[in-house]
């Protein structure tokens, strides 16, 4: 867990130039020119296509219910975003700020977000979820940078998420999960979203054993990846989201 604290020291004016540049921007698809990938804030409306995201691509697993996107938002709308391309969604991202402490349920507020702190260092990636006929075209990449750009402009330590394991379930009686997660790591098993995560700079830390007990094909665990922010200034508090929200009249 050591390498999750590490602090790159410097570049304070660089990290300020970064602060000042838009938190999202579009990407191109690859191999569609005429059709980019744009990152924007979740409106309300985008809830009945995320949860129809989640049904197609984890079938097994019961997704956001309505009340947990509207107290995501509400938590922390500056982190929930979507992926758009031709105006139809088709990825989506949540997040939240936190002192980390361990399974999904403690540090999500079982998925409501009450647990969003703005005095923490750490952007919890809670979700990320893809339409399965449009993986390849870069949403999901778009996601995770729009992700490092809120990371760097509130001047939080790291982004941490948890990376499930869904090919160790075939191989459990033969080697323990961190076995397991070792083979990804040198090429000698493909695990496809630990290896996506780690090709998107984040690195590995550790198992978290009974992470999501309902992940029956990684067996309940999860591996813990970070990303760095290498603009962090461990002498300047977080930014304050709260303060760049405008107030409404009373």
């Amino acid at each position: 867990m050591g390498s999750i604290i590490e602090v790159f020291p410097g570049r304070r004016d660089a990290r300020r130039r970064m602060q000042s540049a838009p938190a999202l921007r579009s990407a191109p698809a690859p191999g569609s020119s005429n059709a980019p990938v744009r990152v924007r804030s979740t409106q309300l409306e985008d809830f009945a296509a995320i949860r129809a995201l989640q049904r197609d691509s984890h079938p097994g697993f019961a997704g956001w219910t309505l009340k947990q996107l509207e107290s995501q938002r509400n938590a922390f709308p500056e982190g929930q975003l979507v992926a758009t391309s031709d105006g139809e969604i088709i990825a989506a991202a949540s997040s939240l700020i936190v002192r980390w402490d361990g399974t999904w349920k403690s540090v999500t507020g079982d998925g409501f977000f009450t647990t969003h702190d703005t005095a923490g260092r750490t952007l919890y990636a809670a979700e990320v979820v893809v339409d399965v006929s449009r993986r390849g075209m870069g949403a999901a990449r778009a996601l995770y940078g729009a992700q490092r750009r809120l990371c760097r402009k509130l001047n939080l330590r790291r982004i941490i998420g948890a990376a499930r394991l869904p090919g160790y379930r075939a191989m459990r009686d033969e080697m323990s999960p961190e076995q397991y997660v070792q083979r990804v790591i040198w090429g000698d098993a493909s695990d496809a979203e630990l290896c996506f995560r780690m090709s998107q700079g984040f690195q590995f830390c550790g198992v978290i054993e009974g992470y999501l007990p309902e992940d029956l094909e990684s067996c309940g665990h999860a591996a813990l990846v970070a990303w760095l922010n290498p603009l962090y200034s461990p002498t300047e508090p977080p930014a304050n989201v709260e303060a760049e929200r405008p107030r409404k009249c009373a």
